[in-house]
This record gives C-alpha cells, structure tokens and sequence, in this order.
C-alpha cells in the first residue's frame, strides 16, 4: 500500500515498497522541513516547476542517489547542465511510465523562472503508485480545467495548495476540490512564510461541509496511507 508522507511546503514522499518518489524537495531553507535532503532516498523526483521553494534539494539528492528527475524541457535542461544525469524532459500532456507505475504532466497557472533564470511552463502532476492515483496541483490558481483532470481517471488524493498570495487561497481552493473531485484532499503550501499563512482546519471544515471530498490536514512529518 502506498505511503504518503509530507515533508512540508509542496514536497512529499510517495512510498510503495522500495519504491520512494520525491515530489518538489525543498528542505534547505525550509522553516517547516521534516527532514534534512541527505536524510531521503529516491528512485525518481518529480518536479511542478522550478521556483526555489519547489526545486529546492533537487540536484543535490539526484547526484548522490542516482534518482531521474521528471521535469518540463527548459527546466530539465537547466538540471542536465547542473550535472544531473539523468533526466526526463515531459512536456505538458505527456506520461512518463516507470516499473512502478507513471507521472502525466497537467497544466498549472501560474509563473515560473528559476534562479539562474530559465523560463519555463509550471505543471501539476499526476502520479499512479501502488495502485492509487494522486495529483499534486502544484502551484496554481484556480481554473475551470481542474475538471478535466479527473475526467478520464479517478483520482483518490488531490495535494492542493491554500496559502493564496502566490496560488489560490483556502476559498479558492475548496471549488479546486470541487471541480478536481478526488475522495481525500490534503493541503499544502501554507504556513511556511508568513504571506501564505492560512488556516488550513477551516479549509478542512469547508471542504468537508461543501464538497464530496474529505480533507486530511498533516503536519510536516506526517504520513497518510488510503
């Protein structure tokens, strides 16, 4: 059975036997890190997009552990000239399959250009592991396509952020649910800096009163199995 465990801002494990699958490994500098980069192993990380709280330890634990990063061209460029070595370079609407299970790109609103300034399209991500289907919104804004998501497969977690600021807001967010229609919902991006301060047990509560879904809330560290 899967295991998700949330490791703060947008970065989480996905577990599945030897299975471990990184998701947007920002620990350096992270307040809120539940662990340090070279504490965590990986056979793949996947990336939304390349801004510092999302790409963060991304080389770092790809070069010592040999992971493939799954990220859009320009950024994966940017990533193979940084001494990554292996790198798959998805573009929105794309799968990547592994032995393990996929990753399909989707599209995200929202900017992104990396540190060393490269320019590229943000993306959400839609993982199957372990026979569960999660996708990490990444960082967006609300819009109307959240639907199509779910139109052709069933998703069982939507990781969504609520810190609003620099994605929706924790009101955005629950017609996010709405539209994405996943059976569990956790949130991310929030608490982190104080300009995405929010409170996610009242996201929790609107959620449950005013979607399908039912919202688990983790703290950093924590772990969640469907």
């Amino acid at each position: 059975m899967m295991e998700l465990r949330f490791l703060g801002q947008s970065a989480f494990a996905l577990r599945d036997g030897a299975t471990t699958v990184l998701i947007d490994p920002f620990l350096t500098g992270n307040p809120r890190a539940a662990a340090a980069h070279d504490e965590l192993d990986a056979q793949v990380i996947l990336l939304s997009h390349g801004h510092a709280d999302h790409l963060g330890d991304t080389v770092a634990i790809a070069k010592r552990t040999g992971a493939t990063v799954v990220a859009v061209p320009e950024l994966a460029g940017e990533l193979a000239a940084d001494g990554v070595a292996d790198v798959i370079d998805a573009n929105l609407g794309g799968t990547v399959r592994f032995d393990w299970g996929s990753v399909k790109l989707v599209p995200a609103w929202h900017t992104a250009v990396t540190a060393k300034g490269t320019p590229h399209i943000a993306a959400g991500l839609v993982v199957e592991l372990g026979g569960t289907t999660v996708y990490h919104l990444g960082d967006t804004c609300l819009f109307s396509d959240l639907q199509l998501v779910g139109r052709d497969r069933r998703i069982d977690v939507a990781l969504v952020p609520i810190g609003g600021h620099y994605t929706m807001d924790r009101h955005d967010a629950v017609e996010a649910v709405r539209l994405v229609g996943a059976g569990t919902v956790i949130p991310m991006h929030y608490d982190t800096f104080p300009l995405i301060e929010t409170d996610a047990d009242a996201f929790k509560v609107d959620v449950e009163a005013l979607t399908e879904s039912r919202c688990v809330v983790l703290a950093p560290g924590e772990s969640w199995s469907p």
